[in-house]
């Protein structure tokens, strides 16, 4: 019978030793390590995030009890002290750059998305996270409030975070999107809290479409109208202008306009675009899909710890966020890989309850009992 490391052993293989320790010591500052290693920092925060450890006594407790195992992950048993001390010291632009190097491995295998045309789709968004003032000092938000965003610009093609940017809760959702770089040729749902008619036109000009609401005191000039399907819901498509006199100057061009009364619930929305070229329901129903990014930034606050943290410092919090976010990008990979229909609760859900089993990883993804594995390996002997 054919030998299994754990289930998380065979996970962490995703994860390339050499290329991580490459990165560990590009990112090092301070003295060396005796025994502790930012791999056994990342070991320790990764089963605790596929676990659904929230205190640093119970990580530890939890990895503890696997401490015979350990040796086989490359990893060394961290005390409460060494770990708390490598997250408040240890530059967390380490897991930025791990999260990097695992997006260009997911983005190899992804599927595409949803729609019949070939340009990049994204939804663009930010997340607020809670934090207590009087334990995070540093993240001054209000009076008596702290709190960090995360923003996130989503490709549909295998619904991957591509672009991430952890910012302080004061700034502002534009500011951020600004900084964002989409490849030419992109197609971009973002909404009102995004509203900038000079970033409109700098889009524009880079070959990037957007699909947004338009603000209902926009003063604009009907250039043209586009006949409707009214039985798809369309009320209007039409080519606009901006005619008040600071609209104007900053987004010059014409743009579309597209009245959509949703059949479901009857609210009727009017959506803003430079896209000419697309069906009017097709732009209606790119705003649609925005939503999956409200479903990624629900999904990782349920499953994934980004809401409690193990530390204070700046430098902790982030360390936990974006080794949360590498662990949502390895539950990709292996979505991917496995080209199975689950979805990334279930394999969340059979990795929790099977971490440290030793048996097939694929086999378990697909749902094969134990015995049905081991035939299938004698089946192989006898070929």
């Amino acid at each position: 019978m054919a030998h299994h490391n754990t289930v998380f052993a065979q996970l962490l293989k995703f994860v390339p030793r050499h290329e991580f320790e490459t990165l560990a010591n590009q990112h090092h500052c301070g003295r060396s390590f005796r025994t502790a290693s930012r791999w056994s920092q990342f070991v320790t925060l990764a089963m605790a995030q596929l676990a659904g450890r929230s205190s640093l006594r119970d990580i530890v407790e939890n990895i503890s009890a696997q401490a015979h195992r350990l040796y086989h992950l490359g990893s060394a048993k961290l005390t409460r002290s060494n770990l708390s001390r490598i997250n408040e010291d240890k530059p967390y632009a380490l897991y930025e750059a791990l999260f990097g190097k695992l997006l260009n491995r997911c983005q190899g295998m992804a599927p595409g998305h949803d729609f019949r045309f070939d340009n990049p789709l994204y939804s663009l968004d930010a997340s607020t996270i809670d934090l207590c003032l009087s334990a995070f000092p540093w993240a001054n938000f209000r009076t008596t409030k702290g709190a960090i965003k995360l923003h996130v610009g989503l490709n549909h093609a295998g619904y991957l975070p591509e672009f991430v940017t952890n910012t302080d809760g004061k700034t502002s959702d534009i500011e951020a999107g600004r900084a964002l770089e989409f490849p030419r040729g992109s197609m971009v749902a973002i909404d009102r809290g995004y509203n900038d008619y000079a970033w409109y036109n700098q889009l524009t000009k880079k070959g990037i479409f957007f699909v947004t609401r338009l603000k209902s005191n926009a003063k604009t000039r009907i250039v043209s109208r586009r006949p409707v399907l009214s039985g798809k819901g369309l009320s209007s498509d039409q080519t606009i202008e901006f005619t008040g006199a600071l609209t104007a100057k900053k987004c010059p061009g014409q743009l579309r306009r597209i009245g959509y009364r949703d059949q479901e619930t009857g609210k009727h929305y009017v959506f803003l675009t430079n896209n000419f070229k697309l069906a009017a329901r097709t732009i209606a129903d790119i705003y649609k899909a925005r939503w999956q990014v409200e479903l990624f930034f629900k999904w990782i606050k349920q499953n994934l710890k980004i809401k409690s943290f193990i530390g204070t410092s700046k430098n902790a919090v982030m360390t936990q966020i974006w080794i949360a976010l590498c662990v949502y990008l390895l539950l990709a990979f292996i979505k991917f890989q496995s080209k199975l229909k689950k979805s990334m609760q279930q394999i969340l859900r059979l990795l929790q309850l099977n971490l440290f089993e030793k048996r097939d990883l694929m086999a378990l993804l697909r749902g094969e009992p134990i015995h049905d594995e081991r035939a299938a390996i004698n089946q192989m002997a006898l070929l």
